[in-house]
């Protein structure tokens, strides 16, 4: 008896081994694409702020240049993610009238400085680039691995722009979106907006029901 008994035992534990290492893994932290958002209006330069401390201010967006990007003007941006791509859109309000904008996603949050945002964000990174020479090589300076937007107002400066990249945001993402001087950009060539004339603070929002990491 006792002999069945303890093989009887083995061969449950043998049995529940397989579930128990399954189940293991299904607790394993999940990663989920994160959306990521922008509003706000147009404060007057700060330039004594900096991008390490602009998260705990309460300006979200501001303009560089206020005879390009007037101080009041309104400026919001959602990026969504959608399968494996992410929907990018980006609306302004009392912008100057009839004007073409460029919009890039870049590395920081806005800093009261142009240069503060740091290089345009992308999805991979080009490892020859540095601070002193961010990427200009074509294969990562492009719109399938960055993101850009071309923005047209209307006659009330108001207007939108629209795109899809084919990633999502992880473990890492933009810090803000960067309205500047639109310039043209060659086929095949990397993109090379103008000077920079105002910022936008992202953040990312948190799905309803998922806690933020490291709240256990």
């Amino acid at each position: 008896m006792r002999r069945r008994l303890t093989l009887a035992v083995v061969t449950a534990v043998v049995a529940v081994m397989p579930t128990a290492c399954a189940y293991k893994g299904l607790t394993m932290a999940a990663v989920t694409a994160a959306t990521l958002h922008g509003e706000g209006t147009l404060a007057a330069p700060n330039p004594t702020s900096n991008a390490a401390t602009a998260s705990a201010t309460t300006t979200r967006a501001e303009t560089y240049n206020p005879a390009s990007a007037p101080a009041g003007a309104h400026v919001k941006a959602t990026l969504t993610p959608s399968g494996e791509s992410t929907n990018v859109e980006f609306t302004a309000s009392g912008l100057l009238p009839n004007r073409d904008y460029a919009v890039r996603a870049d590395v920081n949050s806005c800093g009261g400085l142009p240069e503060a945002e740091g290089p345009h964000y992308q999805n991979r990174i080009d490892p020859a680039a540095t601070a002193q020479a961010p990427s200009t090589n074509p294969e990562y300076a492009n719109p399938s691995n960055e993101i850009w937007l071309d923005l047209r107002t209307d006659a009330t400066g108001s207007g939108t722009a629209r795109t899809t990249v084919p990633f999502v945001f992880t473990d890492r993402g933009p810090g803000s979106m960067v309205l500047s001087e639109a310039t043209e950009t060659a086929t095949g060539q990397p993109g090379k907006a103008g000077a920079r004339v105002a910022c936008l603070t992202l953040s990312a929002v948190q799905p309803p029901g998922v806690e933020p990491r490291g709240s256990r």
